[in-house]
């Protein structure tokens, strides 16, 4: 009994001071959430073309677009060194090579540099995507042997 009474002197000294009263407020917390986005192109690497064979060269690449959930895009593709996005053209020098870039693996949709001509349109989801790029060197072009490049800007609008 002796140590149960010692324990409740104890424990009102623990206590503090008594308090008088309360007050509160309240406080506003705000962010803006931009509508953005943003795309990262892989290289399309089309290897050795052989203009000598009977047959077209395809190759394919990906790309990542993430834009802010429920952030409407565009997505294009310039023509690079060529005079249309189906006649870009790949250099070496003065001595030129033909290519197409595609949206589908059949390769019958061309990606497009103008909004809503053959570009691709979609929503944002939060989460990065991955859309593929098709490429296709047309057989028998009378290139001259050597390396061949173009560069490709792609572009997102939202």
């Amino acid at each position: 009994m002796r140590r149960s009474l010692l324990a409740f002197w104890l424990c009102l000294a623990c206590t503090g001071p008594a308090f008088a009263g309360t007050d509160s407020d309240t406080m506003l917390v705000t962010a803006t959430v931009l509508a953005t986005c943003e795309v990262n192109a892989g290289d399309l690497e089309f290897g050795d073309y052989d203009p000598l064979a009977p047959s077209a060269l395809d190759a394919a690449t990906t790309l990542s677009l993430a834009c802010t959930n429920g952030t409407n895009y565009e997505l294009a593709m310039s023509v690079g060194g060529g005079e249309s996005t189906a006649a870009r053209i790949m250099y070496d020098g003065a001595a030129q090579l033909a290519y197409v870039l595609y949206q589908d693996p059949a390769r019958t949709i061309l990606w497009g540099q103008d909004n809503a001509v053959d570009t691709l349109s979609g929503a944002g989801t939060g989460s990065p995507v991955t859309i593929d790029v098709y490429g296709r060197i047309p057989m028998q072009q009378a290139a001259p042997a050597g390396d061949y490049t173009d560069t490709i800007t792609v572009t997102v609008t939202w």
